[in-house]
């Protein structure tokens, strides 16, 4: 009987597991930026910012990420202090270095070298196995007049979706 109850919750534990869980969202880099490519990256972190990130207490809005020294850096995240770590926290802001094979790292560091092209975190999110992924993007800065241009396509795609749902 044991035997069944352990099979039954590893069943429901690999049908909930293929799923990920965003923690955080950067929404102004999709406006910001034309996204180019994607890189899924892991992230160095200690303890106190994993738990951290469990309450969702993260920013993303003025993060970016640099090339120093043969590999990725995260610069400007915010990830607030948890609190029950007292003496052991974290500094907020530090630099946090993001894990990738060299072959991706070589693909996107000769990407950033381009002109006018940035890296940028998209979002961040615990994979299926409860691991911190970070979600980047190269990118190119849009122009004011594309800006108001995605802006009018999402309007009038928002348009026509009311009029379809009024039907």
């Amino acid at each position: 009987m044991a035997a069944k109850k352990h099979k039954k919750k590893k069943a429901q534990a690999e049908a909930a597991g293929n799923q990920s869980r965003t923690i955080s969202e950067n929404r102004k880099a999709r406006h910001r930026y034309e996204i180019i490519d994607q890189l899924e990256c892991g992230v160095m972190l200690i303890g106190p910012e994993v738990k951290s990130l469990r309450e969702g207490k993260i920013s993303l809005d003025e993060a970016y990420v640099r090339v120093i020294k043969d590999a990725l850096w995260l610069v400007g995240a915010d990830i607030a202090e948890y609190r029950q770590a007292s003496y052991w926290n974290h500094d907020p802001k530090r630099l946090r270095k993001l894990l990738v094979h060299k072959r991706e790292f070589e693909r996107v560091a000769m990407q950033a070298q381009q002109k006018g092209l940035t890296i940028v975190p998209l979002r961040m999110y615990f994979n299926s196995r409860g691991i911190v992924k970070l979600m980047i993007g190269i990118g190119r800065g849009k122009k004011l007049h594309d800006k108001r241009e995605s802006l009018k396509k999402a309007d009038v795609q928002r348009q026509i979706s009311r009029q379809m749902r009024g039907r």
